[in-house]
């Protein structure tokens, strides 16, 4: 996955369903929504305001990054190219593929950001380091 973009990266709109009375509903289904089986669950809240989060890329996971409420960005880089998502509505997702370096930053106050990965933790699959990111994805090349 080391010949991914950041173009490669899209934006997921999932159903909202409205009632008049009961406010909405968005439902994600394995396969269905989204183009992965879900094998893990995550959010992050409470991010000080203006905050940031990210700074890594996977060798293998998928995610689907959602702003359950609120707002921040995502900035996507490729090694090459950077590209920033606003994500602000609860029924859209930014699907990130592998091998894809992002930051997630500018959170609004009481933002929580939901991420359905498709794979368990695995260190091994993280690169924390953005220099030996740059050589991950050269050394396809």
């Amino acid at each position: 996955m080391k010949n991914t973009t950041v173009y490669d990266c899209t934006m997921i709109e999932m159903d909202k369903h409205h009632s008049d009375r009961k406010g909405n509903i968005t439902v994600v289904e394995n396969g269905k929504t989204i183009p992965f089986e879900v094998k893990r669950t995550y959010y992050l809240y409470d991010v000080p305001g203006g905050g940031s989060r990210g700074a890594h890329a996977h060798k293998e996971l998928r995610q689907l990054i959602i702003a359950a409420g609120g707002s921040f960005d995502v900035t996507l880089d490729d090694g090459n190219v950077k590209r920033t998502v606003v994500l602000n509505r609860p029924y859209q997702g930014l699907l990130v593929v592998p091998g894809i370096w992002r930051d997630l930053n500018n959170f609004s106050a009481g933002a929580v950001c939901l991420v359905l990965a498709s794979e368990r933790y695995d260190e091994n699959d993280y690169i924390r380091n953005y220099q030996e990111y740059l050589k991950y994805k050269q050394s396809e090349i």
